[in-house]
């Protein structure tokens, strides 16, 4: 079947998923009040709750869930053929990932902008709470130690780095450091403008988008900035430069920086994503992969693992927390979830599959790719298979007359300011959850010293040093990329699955349908925990007794959480909203 047809069909069902299931969901189910005062006014502090542009607050969601996630996962995934990514790409965003991300959205936005976790509390009790967090915490600073350890690998000056030939690269970008770092003062100035100087929207947005532009100019033309490679940092110095970034990011307003860095981000995804579609069907490639490969060598069983590896791709727990977490609490208007939750999940497939297309088609041919996707042990490379999306979806780009080096120059832009984005705001997002810990705790005597995470500095330092130990984390000395990022696809997953229980609960106890949150939750929670139960035989046979012990604790977890949610099934409807 010809690429260009399934891509097609794809953009149609995005387009018909939209208009008709997500205006039924908005009505019929949550039934949408525009009226209604979200916590952004009813909570206005000017730090954390501030009521925002629709457009603007588009713009922050969606470059906080667009991470490295929607383009590593696919990467990875295709290796079981390109048709099983492809479909769990578009039909699993439309009827699971769009449904979680707008459902957490609107419940955190009708209970006061309160965590996925506070939710819980709301909706099945305390010991809900409890656990929720504990999965939380361990889930995202899992998947920013990994995200770290993918960006410090691409700002590394590597062994394929050439800078008279940046297409050459396959692991290393360094000619993005330079427009990553200005970036974050251009956003900081673009958050003041707007907040204390009540500019109007659009000739900042247009005069700051402008300037991203010729940052990302500058890199491809002065990638170096005129240093010579002993002198570049090694990489582990920029996983400490990168941790100092996200502690300041959590810390600072969230105008300052977030809002406006992940608005102008938005700006540069939507291009980038029109002119790799554009060049895409302007080339007009032939699939390279197979469209089944159900028993590739050394790699674990398509299902229900192809959902955990493609994780935000497609449906992602973390959406959850940065919609209950961040976005709940800058929502103008109820009736925004409906674009912001399920078109933001819309827009993040969209890049997904433009990943599961780069990483089949481009490669040079059927033998090309079966030499780069031969075993499990070729796939585990997580850096070099994000540097395949790279080099894939710039070879879209050239195809409209764009030199290769800046094609690979913006991709790899694209790449990395959205790693960083999701990195910033997970960091953040790990702060309300420590906070929430420190909250709960603080009010006991024995839990009294944890009192100090309700703190915003110190529960960003807990924050950040959690982080930094799974960026660091190695197996047999090696870097556990491939290993965690299975983890955290199960944990990511997992808190899908949960989330989607407790808005069914609170559909239920309010008389609503429920089946479009309940099949996909028992779809979600069956793959997931069969997949941790698979992970947890590898892993006590690997000898890996940290990630064994890690696996189990998530099984538990999540039966527990389900336990309790079976439970409060019949009880009476709470007073919450």
């Amino acid at each position: 079947m010809s690429p260009v047809l399934v891509a097609s069909l794809a953009l149609l069902a995005y387009i018909g998923g939209y208009r008709y299931y997500s205006r039924w969901l908005a009505q019929k189910v949550f039934q949408l009040d525009e009226t209604a005062i979200t916590p952004a006014h009813a909570r206005r502090d000017g730090v954390d709750f501030i009521p925002t542009r629709p457009i603007v607050l588009f713009g922050h969601h969606y470059a906080s869930i667009a991470g490295l996630a929607p383009m590593l996962g696919p990467a990875v995934a295709v290796f079981w053929g390109w048709l099983p990514a492809l479909c769990w790409v578009v039909f699993g965003s439309l009827l699971i990932g769009c449904v979680h991300d707008f459902s957490a959205l609107v419940l955190s936005s009708r209970h006061g902008g309160r965590s996925i976790g506070g939710l819980c509390e709301d909706i099945l009790g305390p010991e809900a709470k409890a656990l929720f967090l504990a999965l939380i915490f361990f889930g995202v600073s899992l998947a920013m130690g990994v995200f770290v350890y993918v960006i410090s690998l691409l700002f590394t000056w590597g062994e394929d780095f050439h800078p008279e030939a940046l297409h050459r690269s396959v692991t290393s970008f360094p000619e993005v450091v330079m427009p990553s770092a200005m970036l974050m003062v251009l956003a900081m100035a673009v958050g003041w403008l707007l907040y204390k100087k009540n500019f109007p929207l659009f000739p900042v947005a247009l005069g700051g988008f402008s300037l991203l532009l010729t940052l990302i100019g500058l890199g491809y033309l002065f990638p170096t900035l005129g240093f010579h490679q002993e002198q570049w940092p090694q990489q582990s110095s920029w996983i400490w430069i990168l941790m100092a970034y996200a502690w300041a990011a959590s810390v600072l307003p969230v105008w300052l920086l977030l809002q406006a860095r992940d608005f102008l981000n938005s700006l540069l995804l939507i291009l980038g994503l029109i002119l790799m579609y554009t060049g895409f069907f302007l080339q007009n490639p032939v699939f390279e992969a197979p469209a089944l490969n159900p028993h590739p060598d050394g790699a674990p069983p398509l299902l229900p693992f192809v959902f955990i590896t493609i994780a935000c791709g497609a449906a992602s727990g973390f959406h959850a927390l940065v919609a209950s977490g961040t976005t709940a609490k800058q929502l103008d208007k109820e009736t925004h979830a409906r674009p912001i939750g399920y078109g933001g999940m819309i827009a993040e497939s969209l890049l997904a599959l433009i990943a599961v297309l780069a990483c089949t088609t481009t490669l040079g041919g059927k033998a090309a790719w079966a030499k780069v996707y031969v075993n499990w042990s070729a796939v585990q490379g997580l850096g070099a298979k994000l540097g395949i999306f790279i080099q894939g979806a710039a070879s879209f780009i050239e195809a409209l007359g764009i030199p290769k080096d800046l094609a690979v120059t913006m991709v790899a832009m694209v790449v990395v300011s959205f790693a960083l984005t999701t990195l910033d705001s997970a960091t953040r997002l790990l702060r309300f959850n420590l906070e929430e810990i420190g909250e709960a705790f603080g009010k006991t005597r024995w839990g009294k010293p944890l009192s100090i995470l309700s703190h915003r500095f110190a529960s960003t330092s807990v924050a950040c040093s959690a982080i930094l130990f799974f960026a660091f984390y190695e197996i047999e000395g090696k870097p556990a990329g491939l290993a965690l990022w299975q983890l955290f696809g199960g944990t990511n997953q997992l808190i899908a699955g949960l989330a989607l229980v407790t808005a069914s609960v609170y559909l239920k106890k309010r008389g609503r349908r429920i089946w479009p949150l309940v099949i996909p939750a028992i779809y979600m929670i069956g793959m997931t925990l069969s997949a941790l139960s698979l992970k947890l035989r590898d892993f006590w046979q690997q000898g890996e007794s940290l990630l064994f012990i890690l696996s189990l604790l998530l099984l538990l977890v999540g039966l527990g959480v389900v336990g309790i949610a079976v439970r409060v099934w019949n009880q009476p409807a709470p007073s919450a909203p």
